[in-house]
């Protein structure tokens, strides 16, 4: 067996108390959950919704509060509180933590926004106590848990590879390989109920004959109507990712998510996975929360307008009984090389849908565009004959 590497002592900033025997531990020490018959730390069980063992296989139902719920939050209180934190000098606290692990004694570091992770040196799972709750962070309101497995994330990863157009076949029949790491990603998600007057203009087409002789034809023409009025709209759970550097096209392709199955923070959930906390900050992410209201409010609006055609002069929307979540929503994550590139692949963890990225074959490619123009030629010499 090889040997430990020695512990790395804590910087005296980090050293916030003192154990039995003299040993210090960090602000955050790492967050485990011993297995009552061997001690060795549980994780958390995907198919059982429970913790388990894996190597005595004890399981563990998981602990949950009798008043434990998950609340709508006021946004607007929490907003003015996080102005009024940002005003504060807070002297630069760096992203930085460090964590020993309990098990072998090695210092592990927690950068920016990592939350959960395992000791670099035996493996065992970590989680800095109270993240999620510390006084300069948005606690964690609800997190949906890992409702897909990583053999089934597995299985609709290879039928999302065969179902590929344009994918080389060699591609197609080997499929993708490497591991799916479980990660707990953040998002934000808003409540609002919106009033709304509009003015605009209803277009209604109509055809007339012009010309004569073999230059007679018709001309769609458009009547155009004014129109106004007013409504109200609820929104409910408008989702919104609260992670930088993260896949937004992919994970917004994922949506909808069972949102209605989350239950109240457990950190319990995490154990042996990822987890991050927030990047985008609250107020940034009700922006780009209006902005998906915003465009929801315009839809409406050109349908109730109605008509062939429609033109939006004017919207005018007031918010109210505005609220927010923190959630944590699972993801499986893959990166995965195919010749010289790198491609990443990300599959819902509560649904099991697949986003990602791919190679193409433009052979494949090629060859179905030259047939595209084949027959849109025969289409318009056929179409020119009659």
């Amino acid at each position: 067996m090889a040997d430990q590497p020695p512990p790395v002592p804590l910087p005296a900033s980090a050293e916030a108390s003192t154990g039995d025997a003299g040993e210090r531990r960090s602000e955050g020490r790492p967050r485990t959950f011993p297995c009552q018959q061997c001690g060795a730390d549980l994780e958390f069980h995907i198919g059982m919704q429970s913790l388990e063992c894996p190597y005595c296989g004890f399981v563990r139902s998981l602990e949950e509060r009798e008043d434990a719920a998950i609340a709508e939050q006021d946004l607007l209180a929490m907003l003015e509180r996080v102005a009024r934190r940002r005003g504060e000098d807070r002297g630069g606290q760096a992203e930085l933590r460090e964590v020993r692990c309990d098990s072998c004694g090695g210092t592990v570091q927690f950068v920016g926004t990592l939350t959960s992770s395992e000791c670099a040196y035996c493996g065992v799972p970590l989680q800095i106590e109270n993240a999620h709750q510390a006084p300069d962070r948005i606690p964690v309101d609800g997190v949906l848990p890992f409702m897909i497995s990583r053999e089934q994330a597995r299985a609709n990863l290879a039928e999302w590879v065969r179902t590929r157009w344009f994918a080389p076949n060699d591609f197609k029949r080997r499929g993708v390989q490497g591991r799916f790491n479980g990660v707990y990603l953040p998002y934000w998600t808003f409540d609002a109920l919106t009033r709304n007057a509009y003015t605009g203009e209803r277009g209604e087409h109509y055809w007339v004959t012009v010309g004569s002789g073999k230059k007679r034809r018709r001309v769609r023409r458009t009547r155009w109507y004014p129109a106004s009025g007013d409504f109200e709209r609820f929104f409910d759970d408008v989702l919104v990712v609260a992670g930088r550097g993260l896949p937004l096209s992919r994970l917004v392709g994922l949506e909808p998510w069972p949102l209605n199955k989350c239950i109240p923070f457990n950190p319990e959930v995490l154990a042996g996975l990822l987890a991050r906390t927030y990047d985008v900050p609250l107020d940034e992410g009700f922006v780009e929360g209006k902005v998906r209201m915003t465009a929801a409010i315009e839809d409406e609006v050109r349908g109730r307008i109605g008509g062939d055609e429609q033109r939006i002069h004017s919207i005018d929307t007031r918010y109210s009984a505005l609220a927010y979540k923190h959630l944590l929503l699972p993801v499986w994550m893959l990166a995965y090389r195919y010749g010289d590139k790198t491609y990443q692949v990300v599959v819902n963890a509560g649904t099991g849908e697949v986003q990602g990225d791919r190679p193409y074959s433009w052979v494949k490619i090629a060859l179905a565009t030259a047939a595209g123009l084949i027959v849109a030629g025969l289409l318009a010499y056929m179409m020119s004959q009659s």
